[in-house]
């Protein structure tokens, strides 16, 4: 049996891994579209030292993504971020992230204080708890129609757009909150739903919401290939795959320029590629799956890096800071990682000219629908987040000693009302063909455990045929 993963983020690795704890791992072929494995785990040298420019952290409280990191023998290097914590910027101030939010959804409304006003925190107390009745509709429609638009604007929104790049008023509840639908469902106040996911604090503390790796999310990957390419895997980058045929045996996916195509004839097929690219390799071969998936829109995005010399920065207080959209800056969340990470102050220590100490941080840009914010030279937008960096912390920047922009276009698929169903859709018309399986971010989570998971998923079903 011969297994091709098409496909080298995360998902299609994981997938690849989960294979490879089967069957031969020389009779397993992944091929990946972009330069090197990984796809938005990826790290870059900004001043000498390197960083991530991806996904910096995954959700420890899902096993997923820390039970692969320890298979791949990175266990002894998982880390968790120092504690230090977040702000929101909003309405000209940086405010302290409330503690025990669900998605924005205050646990207490004490806690609001400075971030909403007293007329709007007095919205939230006054929640009335009818039962929900649509089988989906918007967190932000959910979240507003009980507490108000304040919580919508300035907690959901910014929270929200942190992980989808997104709109609130457009993202499933059911596909992005289903907590928070389930209580509606049932009639439960939102506030209640919130405070009984996050309880506050007992005597023992609870474990990190969030790890990473000493170096870098991006060392998943790079040792995941590695050790794939040990077991026999053959890993080829670079390699654009334009089509999918079924054959009497199988599968045969085409890959390279139209004038020299190269075929690769395969068993069975895992799909680990975003929605758009998914689409026209089943237009043939699934074409309820392809229409559906042609309907999944995607946020483009970028990470901008910075490396400032430390005796020249203001003083940058907490981890950073996430921006609600309706404030109209330009940044929509800053990292300060060399106060979030150790790891990343430690490898700063020293590193810049002379010997002086580098403080790493970056900003994001770009929202769902918003791609003309991108569409301008690396320079400018670099400006324009220094300009917002200085007016969050009140005092100017200084001339970066480095700086780095890493765009990621389509780089996140958005859940719109009524995406669970989609993807039932999607699976139900693949299911149709044995030994074919998609993966990805597209589909059960957009988060790094829930592409692994969906990546070894797709391994086990096209193992069992």
């Amino acid at each position: 049996m011969r297994y091709l993963v098409v496909g080298g983020g995360i998902s299609g690795l994981a997938a690849a891994w989960e294979l490879v704890q089967h069957i031969d791992g020389h009779d397993v072929t992944l091929l990946d579209a972009s330069d090197r494995p990984g796809g938005k785990l990826r790290g870059m040298p900004v001043g000498g030292v390197t960083v991530d420019v991806g996904a910096e952290s995954v959700l420890a409280r899902r096993p997923e993504a820390v039970d692969l990191i320890q298979e791949v023998g990175l266990g002894d290097e998982l880390v968790h971020p120092t504690g230090v914590s977040a702000s929101i910027w909003s309405r000209d101030e940086l405010h302290p992230v409330p503690r025990r939010t669900l998605l924005g959804v205050p646990a207490d409304p004490d806690d609001l204080g400075g971030l909403l006003t007293t007329d709007e925190v007095a919205g939230i107390r006054a929640e009335q708890a009818e039962p929900e009745t649509a089988p989906d509709l918007s967190v932000g429609d959910l979240v507003a129609g009980r507490l108000g638009d304040a919580v919508v604007d300035r907690l959901v929104e910014p929270l929200l757009g942190g992980v989808y790049a997104g709109h609130a008023r457009l993202i499933s509840a059911a596909a992005a909150a289903p907590a928070l639908l389930a209580a509606a469902r049932a009639g439960e106040s939102l506030v209640a739903a919130a405070a009984r996911a996050v309880p506050p604090a007992g005597p023992g503390s609870r474990p990190p919401v969030f790890a990473g790796i000493d170096g870098g999310l991006h060392r998943l990957p790079a040792t995941l290939a590695e050790r794939l390419v040990e077991r026999g895997v053959s890993l080829r980058s670079g390699t654009i795959v334009r089509e999918l045929h079924r054959t009497a045996y199988g599968w045969r996916a085409v890959s390279g320029p139209v004038p020299e195509p190269m075929d690769h004839e395969a068993d069975a097929v895992v799909l680990a590629v975003p929605a758009a690219p998914t689409a026209r390799l089943l237009r043939s071969v699934a074409p309820a799956a392809a229409e559906a998936l042609g309907a999944v829109e995607s946020a483009s995005m970028a990470v901008l890096t910075f490396a400032f010399l430390a005796d020249e920065l203001p003083e940058l207080v907490g981890s950073g800071f996430l921006v609600p959209p309706r404030d109209a800056r330009f940044i929509k969340a800053a990292t300060f990682s060399a106060n979030k990470w150790d790891w990343v102050r430690r490898d700063g220590s020293a590193a810049g000219p002379d010997g002086r100490d580098l403080v790493l941080l970056r900003a994001s840009v770009g929202r769902h629908r918003e791609e003309a914010t991108l569409q301008q030279g690396d320079r400018a937008l670099l400006d324009r987040a220094l300009g917002d960096l200085g007016r969050a912390v009140g005092s100017p920047f200084p001339k970066p000693v480095a700086a780095h922009v890493q765009r990621w276009g389509g780089g996140l698929p958005q859940y719109a009302v009524g995406h669970l169903d989609l993807v039932s859709a999607v699976r139900e018309s693949v299911a149709e063909h044995p030994r074919l399986a998609v993966a990805g971010a597209t589909y059960d989570g957009v988060g790094i455990p829930a592409c692994i998971a969906a990546g070894r998923a797709a391994a086990r079903q096209v193992l069992a045929g």
